[in-house]
């Protein structure tokens, strides 16, 4: 703060607190304004449009992956981690097969990384589903148990070592090639003659429909969550499950052919 001192006809500059927090302060907020414009990972569009575009996508695991937190790691190239993931099995054990369906079910966004959850991820191996009996219909006759499907996911982990860059599905899908194919398609079902046309379009949607067989719904779905077999009218039928709460997808099956499909 200048100020005038008529002894000499000079002017001096004196230090005001007040001024001081101020300009500290003015400071501060330049400094906050400048970080919160800064780039920390994707933007919100980016992220949005993964999410619709991935978010229950299914594939088919090209490697075996593990169980547990950790998963396996690739980097900004797409490239898988070896010592790790083989760390990871050894001491976790396989949770996935190579050539397992595989649903993205969660993806996290971190500032240098991207987090894909695999049919649950890997963190716990019983699902809600495994706990549960359909009551419809008759009662089940003694000896016809509930068949119940291990549930085990794994996950990958995208390191980008720097801020993650705004991707489209297509660069992510590519990222994920060499643990994931997008493209799957099975030949005794995508290209049999004998296949109606509508049927092949909801496999190739990853949808079920009436009429379809168990191969069918394989290939559209992957293998269920959950089956349970009931006597209903005398004969016997089995529920494929899919999902969990409010999503859950129920499949009936009449022998090979599938009669009723509810999704909630």
């Amino acid at each position: 703060m200048l100020t005038w001192r008529p002894e000499n006809g000079t002017y001096h500059l004196k230090a005001d607190p007040r001024w001081l927090r101020r300009i500290l302060w003015v400071a501060g907020m330049l400094l906050l304004v400048r970080l919160g414009f800064s780039k920390e990972g994707m933007d919100q569009k980016a992220r949005i449009d993964l999410i619709r575009g991935l978010l229950r996508e299914v594939a088919v695991t090209k490697v075996p992956l593990p169980y547990g937190k950790k998963g396996v790691r690739l980097d900004a190239q797409g490239k898988m981690d070896q010592a790790e993931a083989r760390d990871e099995m050894r001491f976790n054990g396989v949770a996935m097969k190579a050539g397992t369906p595989a649903q993205i079910t969660k993806i996290e966004f971190k500032s240098n990384q991207l987090i894909f959850q695999l049919n649950g991820g890997g963190k716990s191996g019983q699902k809600w589903y495994q706990h549960i009996e359909i009551g419809m219909g008759e009662p089940m006759p003694v000896g016809a148990q509930q068949q119940a499907v291990a549930a085990f996911g794994s996950s990958v982990t995208v390191n980008f070592g720097k801020s993650v860059p705004d991707l489209t599905v297509p660069q992510v899908k590519t990222l994920l090639s060499s643990i994931l194919d997008f493209e799957r398609h099975s030949p005794t079902t995508m290209y049999s003659p004998n296949v109606p046309p509508q049927i092949k379009e909801a496999i190739k949607n990853h949808k079920v429909m009436v009429g379809m067989d168990r191969d069918a719904v394989l290939s559209a779905k992957g293998t269920p969550d959950r089956r349970v077999r009931e006597v209903r009218d005398g004969a016997e039928q089995e529920d494929w499950i899919y999902g969990t709460p409010p999503h859950v997808l129920f499949v009936t099956f009449d022998g090979d052919q599938v009669v009723a499909v509810k999704q909630y």
